[in-house]
């Protein structure tokens, strides 16, 4: 839409300049700083877009109308007729979105705007306060030669709606699209890392517990918990039942069963609902749609991105330790004054954009479930942050992505500091002690080991005064920090 208004403004500067000037000026970094990282989210969670959205569910609900044996009174619509009436958001428009936004700072009723465009795209003529202080309007080219048949059937336009039923469905929408956006960005992330757990898998590694030396693991087992995490909270995001209705001013069909009472109302939309939009219907509503079904996929969302936080975490450490090394960028700066450095800036960018997306993901599963009596308006204004979420959530998935691009492992710093922990064999060591019955090999491993710096020279020295087998003790003198990792390696393969 931005573009669109550059092309059709008289302004005296250049296209870029145009695009520089607004993103300096937007209050959202979305809009702004980070525009092009997220611009693909337009399509689904823009004001363009949940106009189009409506436009399809009111054009949707017109045609299953239109086609059912409701009225045997009111004409059935060809082919033609049908098509014309899709292409409506087909073919939706930033033109079709302005005009709708101009219609609405008249009747300053957002979805009534939608209502009178529909009508006025089939041919009826609006009331002159509307129709006077805008042009006259352009039609698709395939329209048909004649609209008499649409004109006939326009009363059925929002037929027995309020407003939420046509907003909830919209809403669905977007997130049912915006979903597959967030998922596609998931994969990503999962196929990177199942890459590095694969390749990582046999470089021994030394644990940190409570940042204290503990016992070894590989680099592509730790990678494989991670992913292990994130596939089950994706599972969970991609699993969220969505839900909507299109049941009347409080949930009961009142209107409905008032117009056409021998109508099967409750069956006519749960069948419109799943087989127009693949939705589930929510028979038990009130005005609006009780937002529990978002509740759940906002809070899937927002655990996947606490996972993702622990992740980009744990990056920035073994970054510092000296684990991985950071590919560099000719003409790229890590410090304004200390030439040398190359910060983790990408695993640090996600980990504060993952905050912020979590911070209105939570407010949205705790408020949105909400609302006074049969309904409050509350939702309306919190749901038209939904792309700020999904926005920043993306944003940061990008960032972590291109931070695991730049990884470059340092397996000479990796082995070096599991060189320097002898003392992490006590485990192993008192472990073959409680086997063979030694008395108090805890306590006596605590005594060699605890809080000391123990070598292989100081350790070789008690195996070989232990009281267990030759094989035993041979086992034991063989084994090194390297060694020590258990199933480790064979784990990380199976992710």
């Amino acid at each position: 839409m931005l573009k669109s208004y550059f092309m059709n403004a008289n302004l005296n500067m250049t296209e870029q300049e145009f695009f520089d000037l607004f993103a300096i000026n937007a209050l959202c970094p979305l809009d702004g700083r980070y525009a092009s990282s997220v611009k693909n989210l337009q399509n689904f969670l823009s004001e363009k877009a949940l106009l189009k959205y409506r436009v399809q569910v009111e054009i949707e609900w017109l045609a299953a109308l239109t086609q059912s044996d409701l009225d045997e009174s009111l004409p059935k619509l060809n082919t033609q007729e049908i098509d014309y009436l899709k292409n409506l958001y087909l073919e939706f428009s930033d033109k079709d979105a302005l005009r709708i936004k101009a219609i609405e700072k008249i009747t300053n009723h957002d979805v009534k705007a939608v209502e009178y465009w529909i009508k006025e795209s089939i041919g009826l003529e609006l009331e002159e306060n509307i129709t006077k202080t805008l042009p006259k309007k352009e039609f698709l080219s395939s329209k048909p030669q004649s609209l008499e048949n649409l004109k006939q059937s326009a009363e059925l336009i929002h037929f027995a709606c309020t407003s939420e039923d046509i907003n909830n469905i919209s809403h669905a929408l977007m997130l049912k699209d915006a979903r597959e956006i967030l998922l596609e960005m998931c994969g990503k992330i999962a196929v990177e890392l199942k890459s590095l757990a694969h390749a990582y898998a046999n470089i021994p590694m030394l644990s940190r517990t409570h940042g204290q030396s503990a016992s070894p693991t590989t680099v592509g087992k730790e990678i494989a918990n991670v992913i292990s995490r994130l596939d089950f909270a994706a599972d969970n995001i991609k699993n969220v039942n969505l839900k909507a209705k299109i049941n009347g001013a409080v949930g009961n069909y009142n209107a409905h069963i008032t117009a056409y009472p021998d109508f099967d109302w409750k069956n006519f939309s749960t069948q419109f609902i799943h087989n127009t939009f693949g939705l589930t219907q929510n028979l038990f509503t009130t005005q609006i749609e009780p937002h529990d079904y978002m509740a759940e996929l906002f809070h899937a969302i927002s655990r996947f991105n606490t996972v993702l936080i622990d992740f980009d975490r744990d990056m920035w450490g073994y970054i510092s330790l000296g684990y991985f090394k950071q590919k560099t960028k000719a003409g790229e700066v890590g410090s304004s004054t200390m030439p040398h450095k190359v910060n983790p800036i990408d695993f640090e960018n996600s980990e504060g954009n993952l905050g912020i997306a979590n911070a209105i993901l939570i407010h949205l599963a705790e408020k949105l479930p909400i609302s006074r009596w049969q309904r409050d308006l509350t939702d309306s204004t919190v749901l038209r942050n939904m792309g700020l979420s999904i926005g920043y959530s993306i944003l940061a998935y990008t960032s972590c992505l291109r931070g695991i691009s730049k990884l470059s492992i340092n397996e000479t710093a990796i082995a070096d500091d599991l060189d320097n922990c002898w003392e992490i064999l006590a485990e192993p060591i008192q472990t073959v002690m409680r086997r063979y019955k030694v008395d108090n090999p805890y306590e006596k491993l605590k005594e060699l080991t605890r809080g000391k710096g123990i070598n292989k020279e100081s350790l070789t020295i008690f195996i070989n005064n232990l009281e267990i087998p030759q094989q035993e003790k041979q086992r034991l003198l063989d084994l090194t920090p390297a060694k020590y990792i258990g199933l480790a390696a064979g784990l990380a393969k199976l992710i």
